[in-house]
């Protein structure tokens, strides 16, 4: 019986992996939840990446882009680019269930649009990240239909009134776009200010707009609670009165405040499906999350499973990105 080698996670990183296996003749099955590169696919529209092109490129072909750092757009069409020309097996939209260790090998059960099947494996390659988990807030009314973990099209919400939670990059994103979209935009997030980590020229570009009065913000707030028509934060730990910047019309006591809104976009980042490592058998650290891995080949305490990218950190995941991360392939397949 012939048996694959599989890669769970057509990302950049799953991709890299890819070409290190098949530049020494392995040809891999490479399956994805979602689509090529679904974590970019979820970026919002028009977005631009931090870092330069060079570092976003795998197997030397070339990122070419219109500026001095690519769009979302251009890096969506410069990874289906790479899986074609390299002529990877991808089957998108088919998710790993769980693996289980034989004699011969790992065997992983997988589910696509057409059922459910079992694949014969030598290795399994986890490259699965972790923007197919999004971080709940844990609050009453999280599941109502109007609250997403996702920015949609901006354009969808011109004239109405949103909330974004959160203070990363995405939610300063988020916000911005709606507000250029018309959108009456409200953020609040639990600290003082954003996070340090927001691009350097988002940060000022969303500051002035709190400022102008255009999006109005509330630092230092959480979430009590969403209902249907709005968004009840509280202020602090101690109940002090909630005070938001920019222009806007709350009603409450004095320690909470409901905010009117007809969409809540929840952007306050992911977290890894350790559950689904755990059930394969991966030893994982209690405190970091840190798996159990031989540092060389990045094999995990289970025979022929291995792990690559951000899910290699455990719950530091901004320690791996495209830059660092696309090399962890040539660890996997460089003694083949």
């Amino acid at each position: 019986m012939s048996r694959e080698t599989l890669i769970v996670g057509a990302g950049p990183i799953g991709l890299a992996c890819a070409i290190s296996a098949r530049r020494r003749g392995i040809d891999p099955l490479v399956i994805d939840a979602g689509a090529v590169v679904h974590s970019i696919v979820g970026y919002p529209i028009g977005m631009t990446f931090f870092t330069t092109p060079d570092l976003l490129e795998l197997g030397g072909h070339p990122l070419v882009c219109s500026g001095q750092k690519p769009t979302r757009e251009e890096a969506l069409k410069y990874y289906r680019g790479v899986a074609r020309t390299e002529k990877l097996r991808v089957r998108t939209y088919t998710r790993l269930l769980g693996v289980r260790s034989t004699a011969t090998g790992p065997v992983a059960w997988i589910r696509d649009e057409h059922g459910e099947s079992e694949v014969a494996c030598d290795r399994v390659v986890l490259a699965t990240g972790y923007f197919h988990r999004p971080r709940p807030l844990g609050v009453a009314g999280e599941d109502l239909p109007h609250v997403h973990h996702y920015l949609d099209e901006p354009h969808r919400h011109w004239g109405r009134s949103v909330v974004v939670v959160g203070g990363g990059n995405s939610a300063a994103e988020a916000a911005l776009e709606l507000f250029r979209a018309g959108a009456g935009v409200t953020l609040v997030h639990r600290r003082a200010e954003v996070k340090r980590t927001v691009k350097y020229w988002v940060r000022p570009d969303l500051q002035n707009r709190i400022a102008a009065g255009e999006i109005t913000a509330y630092m230092d707030t959480t979430v009590e609670r969403i209902e249907r028509d709005g968004v009840v934060l509280r202020r602090g730990d101690d109940g002090s009165p909630v005070r938001g910047s920019g222009n806007s019309s709350p009603r409450g006591d004095a320690g909470h405040v409901k905010v009117a809104a007809d969409r809540v976009f929840v952007l306050i980042g992911f977290r890894p499906d350790q559950d689904l490592y755990r059930g394969i058998g991966i030893e994982l650290d209690p405190e970091s999350g840190v798996p159990e891995l031989n540092p060389e080949t990045l094999e995990t305490n289970v025979p022929g499973v291995h792990m690559v990218g951000s899910i290699t950190r455990g719950f530091s995941l901004s320690d791996v990105f495209i830059e660092n991360g696309r090399f962890d392939g040539e660890k996997v397949f460089g003694g083949f």
